[in-house]
């Protein structure tokens, strides 16, 4: 039996899909039922018989923080994927984030050992590996960069993976995957979904720097070849192509039929911007959309080595043209039936 955390969310999802069509027995993790809408909405993009496979996931309402639920998801459990985060740049939400990354991830991890779960795999991000002003180029193999300016997000991934590395200590068999902007389609109003709907609403500006990107079925896929394999306490970058933001949004929108953004925002329009956002906020209490963590990685150019998955995996990337193109087919499709419904 196999344990999926955050099963609606993009990987999730996507992963319970991967796990399904292999014949795995799953259960997943979920907060509320609204949200298993997601995940049908995602099956249905790969299959028509999409209820028939979702009625074979055993679903199980718990919360990272609320012991006893997690104590019950765990029963008759022999693999887990925590996939489950909390994902914000707001300082504001940094205690949230704390609870729900750090220690959250900590409740898993311990959850994994009193089980004697035979392996965990523990969905990281590239944002855990830092650059510095020396070196732009990263791998496995790089520390944590404390003097940066890191977002609260990354903060508490950093911690989370902390006590992934604890739990290898003490007898847990564990990987961790560090992806970078992943692209796939299902959610539309956040992460990379979210820069689909604003170019086909229209999008003008890109800034400079570039994309780490990588397509969901390949972190998907990689996880479970990295679980079904005697790779154990390492982690992987899973990122496949480094493109500019200028090619990201453009592939996007000429898939979509739309113009691409034609401005360069440069540092100081993305400033004023930032601290637009930041008194509209302070005005209105409305969410901040915009942080200075943000602008910094809006002009990043740091690389992401990729060789350690494709070397002990033999693993190969899904081309961006590629990925870009699914994910904008999925989109129109979903656009259609919101205007069309049946």
């Amino acid at each position: 039996m196999i344990l999926v955390t955050g099963g609606t969310g993009l990987v999730g999802s996507h992963l319970l899909y991967e796990l399904l069509t292999a014949n795995k027995t799953v259960k997943a993790i979920y907060r509320t039922e609204e949200k298993q809408a997601i995940v049908k909405r995602i099956f249905s993009y790969y299959t028509e018989d999409y209820l028939a496979l979702f009625n074979k996931i055993e679903w199980v309402e718990a919360d990272l923080l609320n012991i006893p639920q997690l104590i019950e998801a765990f029963e008759n459990v022999d693999y887990v994927y925590h996939c489950a985060a909390m994902i914000s740049f707001d300082p504001k939400d940094y205690h949230k984030l704390r609870k729900t990354n750090i220690e959250g991830t900590a409740n898993i991890v311990n959850l994994c050992i009193s089980n004697s779960i035979k392996k965990l795999c523990y969905v990281s991000s590239v944002a855990t590996i830092s650059d510095s002003e020396k070196s732009k180029h990263v791998n496995e193999e790089t520390d944590w960069n404390s003097e940066k300016d890191n977002n609260v997000y990354a903060i508490t991934k950093y911690g989370a993976e902390i006590e992934v590395w604890r739990g290898t200590q003490e007898g847990l068999n564990a990987v961790i995957v560090n992806p970078g902007v992943i692209i796939g389609p299902g959610l539309w109003h956040e992460g990379t979904g979210g820069i689909f709907t604003q170019i086909y609403k229209g999008l003008s500006f890109y800034t400079k720097g570039h994309v780490a990107s990588v397509y969901v079925k390949d972190v998907t896929v990689g996880m479970m070849r990295l679980m079904e394999s005697s790779i154990t306490n390492e982690r992987f970058i899973m990122v496949g192509e480094h493109v500019t933001y200028k090619r990201f949004l453009g592939l996007i929108a000429e898939n979509l039929q739309k113009k691409p953004p034609h401005i360069e925002a440069g540092f100081w329009i993305l400033s004023m911007a930032w601290r637009l956002d930041w008194l509209k906020n302070l005005l209105t209490g409305r969410p901040r959309k915009l942080m200075k963590p943000m602008i910094a990685s809006s002009q990043s150019t740091t690389i992401y080595d990729n060789e350690k998955i494709k070397d002990q995996l033999n693993f190969e990337f899904t081309p961006i043209e590629k990925s870009a193109k699914q994910t904008a087919k999925m989109f129109l499709r979903d656009n259609q039936n919101l205007r069309n419904p049946s």
